[in-house]
């Protein structure tokens, strides 16, 4: 381990480098770490400490951060910073830490750093049930070209338990010849650049290849609005999908914080309640860490409890 005579701050953009290359964290994650470090970096530079070197950053000067956060306003709203979103900041700034020790550079351990209490609390699944999955995908009006691309937009999501970004890149030559295929097995490059197989079912399959027959044009894309001026603006966004899906949930009533990703979380959950193993549904969903595809059993285990009330509560037995 040796000090280093670079400021923390400039040693930031080689950190989002590392987790490009050596951490393979996906565009966005890279984006967040830089936005949530900036908040850390404008704190410095307000405080007169924007030359601190990573051995001078003491556990008082992390506390200090701290008040700052927890006393912050945004001026949009007036309002301070969640338990939540000051977590962000801290975990970004604890990831920074942990970037010291793997180059061997003298800093503050990532452990001193810890989480507010209230913000470590388990994140809550929101999923649909396969009722009002049904009611969802049937909603489209797949006599008109845009009602079979939000069907096939739909299909696939749940069929395949995507995620937005990932569905949003599918390409249509990922799709030729598929006339005598049933169903159709396909290789991505998900989140962090991580391959994975992920699966289209025969009803999935079925809907994009209607889907495709409508389609006359040269954009590669997969999934386009019929608006487009060119070939290359013809790709549907991630916003796009978010609307679209949104747009389907409001006309089957299902409930309102149906997304894409809420797609995802059904997709998942109905393996599991189908007693797929949680290692399988962890490679069906590229989950680097089985912790992360662990949320999904809280579900299951309220449905387990839920069957033990109702057919062994003892209700039935004589005293």
């Amino acid at each position: 381990m040796q000090k280093s005579n670079k400021s923390i701050i400039k040693h930031i953009p080689d950190f989002l480098d590392y987790c490009e290359i050596e951490k393979g964290l996906s565009d966005n994650t890279q984006k967040n770490y830089g936005r949530y470090l900036k908040k850390f970096t404008d704190w410095l530079k307000a405080t007169k400490k924007e030359n601190m070197l990573p051995h001078d950053l003491t556990p008082e000067e992390v506390w200090n951060y701290r008040l700052f956060l927890a006393r912050f306003k945004d001026s949009t709203h007036d309002k301070p910073l969640s338990k939540l979103t000051q977590n962000y900041y801290l975990i970004a700034l604890r990831s920074l830490l942990s970037f010291f020790t793997d180059k061997d550079i003298i800093s503050l351990p990532a452990d001193k750093i810890q989480l507010p209490k209230d913000a470590k609390k388990e994140k809550t699944v929101k999923f649909l049930t396969l009722d009002q999955i049904e009611k969802l995908l049937l909603a489209p009006n797949t006599e008109t070209n845009d009602g079979l691309r939000d069907r096939a937009i739909l299909e696939s999501l749940f069929s395949t338990g995507l995620r937005i970004a990932e569905l949003v890149a599918l390409n249509k030559e990922q799709f030729k010849a598929l006339s005598d295929k049933k169903d159709l097995e396909l290789g991505i490059i998900g989140k962090g650049k991580h391959p994975r197989t992920v699966y289209f079912s025969e009803r999935a399959l079925n809907w994009v290849k209607k889907y495709l027959k409508t389609r006359d044009d040269d954009d590669k894309a997969l999934f386009i609005h019929y608006r487009a001026k060119t070939s290359s603006e013809g790709r549907l966004t991630a916003r796009s999908i978010e609307r679209i899906v949104k747009k389907y949930a409001t006309l089957g009533n299902i409930p309102f914080f149906t997304t894409p990703h809420t797609l995802r979380h059904s997709y998942a959950t109905d393996l599991l309640g189908q007693g797929v193993d949680l290692r399988t549904i962890q490679e069906f969903l590229g989950h680097k860490n089985i912790a992360t595809t662990q949320i999904y059993t809280h579900v299951t285990n309220k449905r387990l409890r839920d069957v033990h009330r109702q057919f062994h509560s003892g209700k039935n037995m004589k005293n």
